[in-house]
């Protein structure tokens, strides 16, 4: 085995206790008890949020006792191998181990996704700085960068909004993000991503620095949501538009929601009905409250990690220089010279090392 079996023992029983599965346990077990409670289905949206909770608690006990068991089965059949001196089995399990290992970085990597809404589907927003078409580029170079990272995890990607821009790119879109810790992957994408590189768009070819803002909301259809009212809301119709204010529908079937209270705003016109955009505009409106109330919660408890969740215009998180061909994360330090496999959805290293920065930091606390 590529590693000593001793060092992935220590590996895997130090999980257990991170993870806490005793506790895990017990609190699954209450969680069925509740659902087998009459009544339970009176409250649809609780109910699917409780089941969720439940599935997730059993993902990680069974993750972790398939890791445990398959450490035991090779460290079985590896002495079994060695007393009979078959070198063929030896070098199977080999490669055995070499794969648990690799599971084993995944399930630790996940491990840090521990925060309440981490295991939540997400919204994920990019919009472009000011600049015109060459940021409105940018900003579209980015959606096909998250769009193709979502199909290398297998994430079910659906676009709640998209707004063309005038000459090319876009002016902004939002994703609707399905799949195991959506939210807590995509989290640490959140900030002002910056793009160096030759303009296309300059006919003298000079360089030229873009800006785009990428935000990502976890999604909480189960969860109680202050002030989350139609009677707080104001919808606007109006007619969808595409690339230079065209018309491409001939009804108002796109919809604008304002929250009166805290001036929120979210739109959608990508459906052709006005009742499903007017569907998207509620998840999105649902997502961006809550992070929107938790926020100012935090405010209140003076709250400095939570503080940090809410990523302002100019937190610069990360530099793209195509011409120099280097990306470089500025939280991280973590830096590739491989731009275009970056720009094709290979973000995970820098999603990775701020994650483990993240658990470094708050072991230090």
């Amino acid at each position: 085995m590529p590693a000593d079996h001793f060092d992935l023992r220590t590996r895997i029983d130090a999980l257990h206790g991170y993870l806490d599965l005793d506790a895990k346990t017990r609190e699954r077990e209450e969680l069925e008890m509740t659902s087998a409670q009459p009544g339970f289905w009176d409250k649809a949206a609780q109910a699917q949020g409780l089941l969720k909770k439940m599935a997730m608690l059993k993902g990680w006990i069974d993750s972790w006792t398939a890791l445990d068991q398959r450490l035991r089965d090779l460290v079985e059949l590896k002495e079994l191998a060695e007393m009979e001196a078959d070198l063929g089995l030896l070098a199977s399990l080999e490669k055995d181990g070499e794969l648990l290992e690799k599971d084993l970085y995944a399930f630790e990597l996940k491990k840090m996704l521990d925060g309440d809404d981490d295991g939540r589907d997400a919204i994920l927003s990019v919009t472009p700085g000011a600049g015109g078409t060459e940021a409105q580029d940018w900003a579209m170079m980015l959606m096909r960068q998250y769009q193709r990272w979502m199909e290398r995890r297998g994430f079910q990607c659906s676009v709640l909004d998209l707004q063309d821009g005038e000459e090319a790119g876009i002016k902004g879109v939002t994703f609707e993000v399905k799949g195991e810790y959506a939210y807590g992957f995509l989290r640490p994408e959140i900030g002002v991503h910056r793009l160096v590189r030759i303009s296309p768009y300059d006919s003298n070819a000079r360089r030229h620095t873009s800006f785009a803002s990428v935000y990502a909301y976890p999604v909480v259809e189960d969860a109680e949501i202050p002030e989350l009212k139609m009677e707080d809301m104001r919808v606007d119709t109006y007619r969808a538009q595409g690339a230079g204010g065209q018309h491409v529908n001939k009804t108002e079937s796109a919809v604008r929601m304002t929250h009166l209270t805290t001036g929120i705003v979210v739109s959608c016109q990508t459906e052709r009905s006005q009742i499903q955009n007017r569907e998207s505009c509620l998840k999105m409106m649902r997502a961006k409250l809550y992070q929107y109330y938790r926020d100012e919660e935090a405010k209140k408890r003076d709250d400095k990690k939570e503080k940090k969740l809410k990523i302002e215009w100019g937190s610069q998180i990360r530099s793209y220089v195509l011409d120099d061909r280097r990306v470089k994360d500025i939280r991280t330090g973590v830096e590739t010279s491989d731009t275009e496999a970056v720009l094709d959805g290979d973000i995970d290293g820098f999603i990775n090392a701020y994650l483990l920065m993240e658990a470094e930091k708050a072991k230090d606390k």
